[in-house]
């Protein structure tokens, strides 16, 4: 993948949105990009039906609560943003999450954050937000941990590798990140892991990327676990990898893996479905 030309960034009221934004500031200088801020969440009288049952006041109630939310993200964005001219302010969808996604199809990358169901803000969005703007749209997305300081992102990166598409379409987004870093790791898991670790060696190599490889054992239920262990004994800052699911009566369900990294990350992590 060339460097990303497009960059779609989600804002809501919650409290790691400024975390958000400074990456994508970042990432705009880094890579000379335009970023997208598009606020998007819930309307309150989503999130509280009942108030269409009361009386206009409680609407109206409700209406006010929505201009709040917006007025603090778009105060956030634009004290981050001031004087940046490639971070540029989206009007709020009138589908709200809905919407995102199909907005996402015309990005190279999507920044999103991880959901923090201890944040006042979560019920903003629909809890499968994230795994559903990654699966419905197939936009790479880097999405930030709910936690702890960000840096630079792409120092030193972990990649999670299968042989699959899905990973492969990550390897790719990933590229951008992978030929600036210092060190680039990769992991695979299960059985006979040389033969895939050695190749996909020699690819990055023809992008002038140097690869340290590790066989991870066996691919198990803990396999989420072990790698996110695996990125924090490498001291990456950047987890790549691809994000598994498929969908059921209306609904995605995530492989053992990908749900269990994004519940429990610790550093950004790239991702593609």
């Amino acid at each position: 993948m060339q460097t990303p030309g497009t960059i779609l960034l989600h804002l809501d009221s919650s409290a790691r949105t400024q975390e958000r934004i400074r990456l994508a500031r970042q990432l705009a200088d880094d890579f000379g990009v335009e970023v997208t801020g598009q606020p998007c969440l819930l309307t309150a009288l989503v999130r509280y039906p009942f108030a269409m049952e009361g009386a206009g006041a409680a609407v109206a109630a409700m209406r006010e609560l929505d201009k709040e939310a917006l007025g603090k993200i778009r105060t956030g964005f634009q004290k981050i943003a001031a004087g940046h001219g490639r971070l540029l302010w989206a009007d709020p969808l009138a589908d709200g999450p809905w919407g995102f996604a199909r907005q996402a199809l015309y990005a190279d990358l999507v920044i999103l954050g991880q959901r923090n169901a201890d944040d006042p803000a979560a019920a903003e969005l629909p809890s499968d937000f994230v795994s559903s703007v990654l699966l419905d749209s197939g936009r790479p997305g880097l999405i930030v941990p709910y936690t702890g300081a960000i840096g630079p992102v792409g120092r030193t990166v972990l990649v999670a590798w299968k042989e699959t598409r899905t990973s492969a379409r990550a390897l790719s987004a990933a590229l951008p990140w992978l030929q600036r870093a210092g060190q680039v790791h990769a992991v695979c898991f299960g059985e006979d892991v040389d033969a895939p670790l050695l190749s996909l060696q020699g690819y990055l190599k023809t992008h002038g990327v140097d690869l340290r490889t590790h066989a991870g054992g066996s691919e198990d239920s803990d396999v989420g676990e072990r790698l996110l262990s695996m990125a924090a004994d490498v001291g990456a800052d950047l987890l790549v990898m691809g994000c598994y699911g498929h969908g059921r009566t209306r609904e995605w369900v995530l492989g053992g893996a990908t749900r269990t990294v994004l519940a429990s990350m610790t550093l950004p992590v790239l991702m593609a479905h």
